[in-house]
């Protein structure tokens, strides 16, 4: 299949002289590290919802103090 790629000057010659270097085609090159690229894009994780955190449980329930309003603001005004 024909297509047509736009593709920056610098970027062309690159890939022209890796093909030569490789002693391949430009054609080649360019479908080969396409396929390349796809690979490494399939292999990556995918974005799978995380584990849930571990369940503490303690041995005994843990003793939880009701402060009044007036002794919160006395804890936090360091009274």
């Amino acid at each position: 299949m024909r297509t047509t790629l736009d593709l920056p000057d610098a970027l062309l010659r690159q890939l022209e002289a890796q093909a030569a270097f490789d002693g391949t085609t430009l054609e080649s090159l360019i479908a080969e590290l396409v396929e390349c690229g796809l690979a490494q894009r399939s292999a990556k994780p995918s974005t799978a919802p995380r584990s849930k955190l571990p369940t503490i449980v303690p041995r005994r329930p843990l003793a939880i103090k009701n402060f009044s309003n007036a002794r919160l603001s006395e804890i936090l005004d360091g009274e």
